[in-house]
């Protein structure tokens, strides 16, 4: 039974709250980069690892879709979490005393309507966690932290005001990773996900002919992105999020397909929708 998940960040980080949520019975081990994420759980430091693939207001997280393929892991679950943005302060702190908020420039971002409404100037901070640690540390109650819930609980100080984010809607998108692939069909709707890397090969429409085999086999796909590969403008890789499993018939047929026009195709992991996909 795993009992450890690694995450990037301090503790109270988003990616820790993502933790909390997705895998709560698990201790998590907070690590420095998203590289000693991926270390930690090869290594069997950690059995999970949690990564952050992308948020629905800021688009993908830099780097990791180039991390992904050469990590060694395998996607085996994903988690989508709402981010809520709080305003925390030390203890007996009243709102009106606060004059400045700390926190990473992305959250600082989201929370411009409610700063510039009670006339709090935004600071920039390393990250959300370490803006509450920080303010927790100074203690001073003109300044006050942006970041998670939990980072309030963990260094102490008190919730001012709560989900003061401008989009109601932002939520990041997590994969959790193993040394192990898991490919059992799991999920109480059987809604099942598979995702991959590929490479075309270098003929005239290439792409659009090893797409066609989604389109004519009934198989949708949720993700197309594609990304440089070793800063070369010639060599361009492609990460896919496909609904099906690579028993399903139709996904057979599809892959297939795919396979005759591309020089390279890695399944990175098969894996339960989350109830919360769009």
């Amino acid at each position: 039974m795993a009992t450890r998940i690694a995450f990037q960040g301090e503790p109270g980080a988003y990616s820790h709250q993502a933790c909390r949520d997705a895998r709560p019975g698990m201790e998590a081990l907070p690590c420095r980069t998203f590289e000693d994420v991926i270390e930690a759980t090869l290594a069997g430091k950690a059995d999970i690892a949690m990564l952050p693939v992308e948020n629905s207001t800021y688009g993908r997280v830099a780097d990791i879709h180039r991390l992904l393929p050469a990590s060694g892991l395998h996607i085996v679950d994903e988690a989508f979490v709402r981010v809520h943005i709080n305003l925390l302060a030390v203890p007996g702190t009243r709102l009106e005393q606060i004059r400045k908020a700390m926190s990473h420039t992305v959250l600082l971002g989201q929370c411009r309507t409610f700063l510039r409404s009670h006339g709090i100037e935004a600071v920039t901070g390393a990250d959300t966690a370490g803006s509450a640690q920080i303010v927790a540390r100074e203690g001073r109650p003109e300044v006050a932290a942006l970041a998670s819930e939990l980072a309030g609980e963990i260094y102490g100080l008190d919730v001012l005001a709560r989900h003061i984010e401008d989009q109601s809607n932002n939520t990041t998108r997590f994969l959790l990773m193993a040394r192990e692939p898991d490919l059992r069909r799991r999920g109480d709707s059987g809604r099942m996900m598979t995702s991959f890397v590929f490479r075309v090969r270098n003929i005239p429409a290439a792409l659009y002919k090893a797409m066609g085999g989604f389109a004519t086999n009934g198989v949708n796909m949720t993700k197309l992105e594609s990304y440089m590969v070793d800063g070369s403008f010639t060599a361009t890789q492609f990460f896919a999020d496909i609904e099906g499993h690579p028993d399903d018939r139709n996904v057979q047929l599809a892959m297939e397909e795919l396979r005759y026009f591309t020089t390279m195709l890695e399944v990175l992991g098969v894996y339960p929708a989350d109830p919360r996909r769009p």
